[in-house]
């Protein structure tokens, strides 16, 4: 139900959408007006503060205001469609993280948008994952928590944000990396109210972005024991990595980028791409490590190289382990 509901939505907000034309590239020296980004989800996320703490850098490279525009829906897909379907000029802009980019297509049937189509111009922000347990689990690390959660056949339960989101997709790709691992999926909608259970007790285990999981594991009602990136994340040196822990294969992290409609012009994304990197000033890089996230950057292939990789990766898992978002 939940995914023909969002089909229904996205169809819905689509009809107006295919009546814009297309144009085959900016009118003159882009930009002269003011630039929206699309963020497909609520105030006050992980992707809404990329957008946030990037938009006065991006301002000023720019020299036009940028319009931060919140279209909540569909698990991100609304905002992402309405992106892609945009006149590729350069003045709508798509703040999307790995969920709508790389997981959705694969769990929530088919999709009326490809986001292989995107026009990637760079990335923003990025956090490893960190797989954290309750302080009750007698587990110092993963090893020892597969260890403790294998003999109980099934009674370790694990939490997530959604069913079908990157914090349940982690935890899947973990067992098929480490198996067998014999946990139990309670999903939930969103990570507020699964990490209120999480630090009742009412199950062992859950994966997050680094910068969720800070204020719990420094106030020390979680402990972390697993940090999905292929270095250890900045904002907590102590806890290895899965190569460190023995587990090949597992590397990956939570990102936010910007793209473009399809086929939008080489030269709009260079310019973007210059003034996103322009924005991530010491000021900007230290206000998003603070919370524990990593700063982006870099070029445009870069971002849509990690869309491919994670695109692929993240459908094997979905395949494999019959992930459904409305399970």
């Amino acid at each position: 139900m939940a995914r023909d509901l969002g089909r229904r939505a996205l169809i819905t907000a689509a009809g107006g959408a295919l009546a814009l034309p297309r144009v085959a590239g900016a009118q003159g020296a882009w930009p002269s007006r003011p630039v929206t980004l699309v963020v497909g989800f609520p105030p006050g996320g992980q992707t809404d503060f990329a957008a946030r703490v990037l938009q006065p850098g991006l301002q000023a490279a720019l020299g036009q205001p940028v319009v931060i525009d919140n279209r909540g829906g569909a698990g991100g897909n609304l905002g992402t469609d309405a992106v892609l379907r945009a006149r590729p000029d350069g003045y709508t802009l798509l703040v999307g993280n790995s969920a709508p980019m790389t997981i959705n297509p694969h769990t929530m049937g088919p999709l009326p948008f490809d986001p292989l189509q995107a026009t990637a111009i760079g990335m923003m922000l990025q956090s490893s994952l960190i797989l954290c347990v309750h302080p009750s689990v007698p587990a110092r690390n993963v090893q020892e928590f597969i260890a403790w959660a294998r003999p109980q056949n099934g009674r370790v339960n694990y939490g997530s944000s959604s069913a079908g989101s990157l914090t349940h997709t982690a935890m899947e790709l973990l067992r098929l990396r480490a198996a067998p691992l014999p946990v139990e999926h309670v999903p939930y909608r969103g990570s507020g109210p699964a990490l209120q259970d999480f630090i009742a007790n009412r199950f062992s285990a859950m994966f997050d972005a680094a910068s969720v999981m800070a204020p719990f594991i420094q106030a020390g009602q979680l402990r972390g024991i697993l940090a999905t990136g292929p270095t250890r994340s900045p904002a907590f040196p102590d806890i290895p990595t899965a190569t460190e822990s023995g587990i090949p294969d597992y590397s990956f992290k939570a990102w936010i980028g910007l793209y473009g409609p399809p086929g939008t012009p080489p030269e709009i994304v260079a310019r973007a791409n210059a003034a996103l990197n322009q924005a991530l000033d010491p000021a900007t890089r230290e206000r998003i490590t603070g919370r524990g996230d990593e700063p982006g950057g870099g070029t445009a292939a870069e971002l849509a190289e990690t869309t491919r990789k994670d695109f692929a990766t993240w459908g094997e898992v979905v395949r494999i382990a019959n992930i459904r978002a409305d399970t």
